[in-house]
């Protein structure tokens, strides 16, 4: 298992198209990717899922967690937190 936490920065958070963009790339994978909230006890979400993504509510300023397992999972942890990391260009 691979991970990593990384900040959302975009202002308005992980609202519907970032939440689709970031589902749209964690699908090119095929390694099992889960996001956590750190800033509660919730489970980790399925990434590949837009409506479970967007029910953790994520904010400007939350840390979150993202971490896979299988044959390309660094490769699908670095890309998806470049993406956050990037803003979705917002």
């Amino acid at each position: 298992m691979y991970k990593k936490t990384v900040k959302i920065i975009n202002p308005t958070g992980l609202h519907a198209r970032p939440a689709s963009d970031f589902v749209a790339m964690a699908k090119k994978f095929t390694s099992k990717i889960k996001i956590k909230d750190l800033s509660n006890d919730e489970k980790p979400a399925n990434a590949k899922s837009i409506i479970t993504l967007l029910a953790l509510g994520l904010g400007k300023g939350t840390d979150v967690e993202i971490m896979a397992e299988g044959e390309d999972e660094e490769k699908a942890v670095e890309s998806l937190a470049a993406l956050i990391e990037s803003g979705f260009g917002e």
